[in-house]
């Protein structure tokens, strides 16, 4: 394989080594899924992107975590298609498609208040599956005691195009403590073994934030803790109009994450839900480029 160039951007950040990292490969039509998979483990991110020619849409985007190919990555297609539009690989487009493997979804782009690229992302209709196991366990996984779990929500396996348990939490003073144990997580999530964890609640350090999260791997992943979660922050929005907010058909709001990492970065989220059941999920953020290296 010859060498090939990787790309760090910061994701959910406009300050380099906040946010979420993901590493990019620009051209990879020359390389195999085994190189891929080689190429993310070595890179060590909790997910590289790889941008491939399409014939459906502008490009088409493949995610890898250092242990296997996932189907969609927020913070991941954030870095890429920032990435594409400010190295004028898009030319003048600011709406583009990308082909994923949860289908084609639309991207958009403008130019915020602040001079920077916001992008929003379209994603995949919510699915929602309950976890029926064991709390108490649950709950010790990530260090925290049974109590700390909101008893008034539901525990839920989500996905807008990669599934994680969402899992309420009472309050924020749970979070600082939380220590993911997380080869314990496939024999606690019997419906869903290869789910992550997003643990959250509705008290925030920002008061512009809405709500608080951590995210914590599934140990097929390679990894322990993910910085900023695009695909659950989707998910989350969903859960809270199905499950806290039934009267509401839209909402938008910004999560947190990433604070205990040292990692600050938002995510903003806007959700609609038509009254025929049509779901419309899309997240946005922004992306800063932080170095680059070839192996």
């Amino acid at each position: 394989m010859p060498p090939v160039t990787i790309y760090h951007y910061d994701a959910f950040s406009r300050i380099p080594n906040q946010g979420n990292p993901a590493g990019v490969v620009f051209d990879a039509q020359a390389l195999t899924a085994e190189d891929m998979q080689r190429i993310a483990a070595e890179v060590g991110f909790n997910e590289t992107v790889f941008v491939l020619p399409s014939n459906q849409a502008t490009v088409q985007l493949t995610y890898y975590t250092p242990g296997h190919e996932i189907n969609l990555c927020g913070h991941a297609t954030m870095a890429a298609v920032y990435g594409l539009k400010t190295r004028g690989m898009l030319g003048g487009e600011n709406h583009i498609t990308i082909e994923t493997n949860v289908g084609i979804l639309p991207i958009s782009m403008e130019e915020d208040h602040q001079g920077d690229i916001l992008i929003t992302m379209k994603q995949d209709t919510p699915k929602f599956i309950p976890f029926q196991g064991d709390r108490t366990a649950l709950a010790v996984s990530i260090g925290i005691d049974v109590d700390e779990l909101d008893g008034e929500l539901p525990i839920l396996y989500g996905s807008t195009g990669t599934w994680t348990l969402l899992v309420p939490v009472r309050r924020l003073s749970a979070f600082q403590k939380m220590k993911p144990y997380n080869d314990r997580f496939p024999g606690i999530l019997l419906e869903n073994p290869k789910a992550s964890l997003h643990p959250f609640c509705m008290e925030t350090l920002d008061q512009e934030a809405f709500m608080h999260a951590r995210h914590f791997s599934s140990p097929y992943s390679g990894t322990i803790e993910d910085p900023v979660t695009g695909t659950a922050s989707g998910v989350m929005g969903a859960y809270y109009l199905a499950y806290m907010r039934p009267d509401l058909k839209n909402a938008e709001f910004v999560i947190e994450q990433g604070q205990e990492m040292g990692r600050d970065g938002r995510v903003k989220v806007q959700v609609e839900r038509s009254d025929q059941g049509q779901w419309d999920v899309r997240i946005s953020g922004t992306a800063v480029y932080v170095k680059k290296w070839s192996i």
